[in-house]
């Protein structure tokens, strides 16, 4: 869990309270969906998070053993 919030806190850097428009999220929201950038609005946004929130927590849990492996490449213990 702390390495899903770890990864929301950067990714969501200088537009913390305003998450739905920091360029980073917005454009891997076009990336993902189709949707443009700069189109993205405060409902686009919270309707993505709500429609694909089972996608992004599987994406949040990769992110999370990935960050185990990267602290123990070996991988002598199970995240």
């Amino acid at each position: 869990m702390t390495t899903a919030l770890r990864f929301l806190w950067i990714a969501s850097r200088g537009y913390r309270l305003t998450p739905w428009r920091s360029p980073y999220l917005k454009w891997r929201i076009e990336t993902y969906s189709g949707l443009p950038a700069s189109k993205v609005t405060f409902t686009d946004f919270w309707k993505f998070t709500w429609r694909e929130r089972a996608k992004l927590g599987r994406f949040l849990q990769w992110t999370s053993e990935m960050d185990a492996y990267r602290h123990n490449p070996r991988g002598d213990a199970r995240v």
